[in-house]
């Protein structure tokens, strides 16, 4: 966190300094010229350049430094420099003031354009940011005892959504997540990446089983392909047409359920990591289904138990853009080793998930040098849920939820 604080003012300073020499730079051009003209008279002709300052300051200021620097510039222009004989004539001088002066209107103006254009820009930019964050919404910090972080990076410049997706729902069948991959990236998979959360949001809550939220995950891929494909395809084509080929979505569901237990549906998704007590394990209880769309679905896809996650124990789903990651050399960003810093620097047996995401995003962000071929999305569970014994009974015994007698946490 204090090298994360170090780092921003370092970047805060920077462009601060960067703004500082913008706003002098046109005062130094005219005192540059001035001086140049005092000490090396050349009959008032280098005054011309003056003309430059007024746009200059519009360039990299504003419109208020641009008219004050070009009155200033279109004064000095008409002072008398050299004798009478050598130095230019009234004339001259005027027509050296009247080009000042109409730099002047044109940058004020081009100033005015350009203020108006960056306002409509950061509007626009401000609605699309929503929009995405609609879609791509963050988890809550806590979940039905879990504690959630999660960070996502696009390859696409300006986008904060593109291929890669995620979102955790509290149901009454447990806490379920699901953490996928769009074929591609940017903004060409936004449109596959709402079909599937938008599905995921509402199927979550009404199938009792991980198996039925995926058949529904696949239909309403299908059904979104199929509408694209009819929108894509020429009038009288769309009927003949089926959906796009090699469009797929590599996904992972987890359920957690209230003991702790972990059952997950893997489409082709890279597997867990599971991380508690100073240790980082990858979780692969076998493989993966095939991406959804490539292949249907078998008739009763099986779900697959991965354990029981402990009271400090978490999870850290991830796309496989955090491991295809490359640097300047073509080397591949080592996402276990970063994982297992991250939870080795952290607290003894307290890696928080906002730590381990944030340390693992800006690793990769180091490792890649900031340009990302493809999209990553990180999510980390963490079960801080507390045992809360029951009263005794007969011999004292604690009772679990259940009605058994347990020495395990849930």
């Amino acid at each position: 966190m204090i090298r994360t604080w170090a780092r921003g003012g370092a970047r805060a300073g920077a462009a601060r300094a960067r703004r500082a020499f913008v706003f002098v730079l046109p005062g130094l051009w005219v005192l540059g010229v001035v001086t140049w003209e005092l000490c090396q008279p050349t009959s008032g002709r280098l005054l011309q350049l003056l003309a430059a300052a007024p746009a200059i300051a519009c360039a990299g200021t504003g419109r208020r430094q641009c008219v004050l620097l070009g009155g200033v510039c279109a004064v000095a222009a008409l002072v008398p420099f050299g004798t009478a004989e050598s130095g230019p004539g009234l004339g001259t001088r005027a027509m050296t003031c009247g080009a000042i002066l109409a730099v002047v209107g044109a940058s004020y103006l081009t100033a005015r354009r350009r203020l108006r254009l960056l306002r409509e820009l950061e509007r626009t930019r401000e609605v699309a940011a929503a929009a995405q964050r609609v879609l791509l919404r963050p988890p809550p910090p806590r979940l039905e005892g879990l504690v959630l972080a999660a960070g996502h990076l696009s390859a696409s410049e300006g986008a904060v959504v593109g291929g890669d997706l995620y979102e955790v729902v509290g149901t009454r069948h447990g806490v379920r997540a699901v953490i996928g991959d769009v074929r591609g990236h940017g903004l060409a998979a936004i449109g596959t990446v709402a079909a599937v959360l938008g599905s995921f949001r509402e199927v979550a809550h009404d199938e009792p089983e991980l198996a039925g939220v995926l058949r529904r995950l696949e239909r309403a891929h299908q059904r979104h392909l199929g509408e694209r494909g009819r929108r894509e395809q020429p009038v009288g084509e769309a009927e003949a047409a089926g959906p796009p080929a090699e469009e797929f979505v590599t996904l992972l569901l987890v359920e957690i359920a209230p003991d702790g237990s972990v059952t997950a549906l893997n489409c082709g998704h890279p597997w867990p990591y599971r991380i508690g007590c100073g240790a980082v394990a990858q979780v692969a209880p076998g493989d993966p289904m095939p991406p959804l769309g490539l292949f249907p679905l078998p008739e009763a896809p099986a779900v697959v138990g991965c354990g029981r996650l402990a009271p400090g124990e978490g999870l850290l789903l991830h796309t496989d853009g955090a491991v295809d990651a490359r640097d300047a050399s073509g080397g591949f960003f080592p996402l276990t080793a970063e994982v297992c810093r991250s939870v080795d620097a952290a607290a003894p047996g307290d890696p928080t998930p906002s730590g381990v995401v944030g340390d693992v995003r800006e690793a990769l962000l180091r490792h890649a040098g900031g340009r990302l071929t493809d999209d990553v999305a990180l999510l980390m569970l963490s079960n801080e849920r507390v045992r809360v014994p029951a009263p005794a009974t007969g011999g004292g015994r604690a009772e679990s939820p259940t009605g058994r007698g347990s020495s395990h946490p849930v």
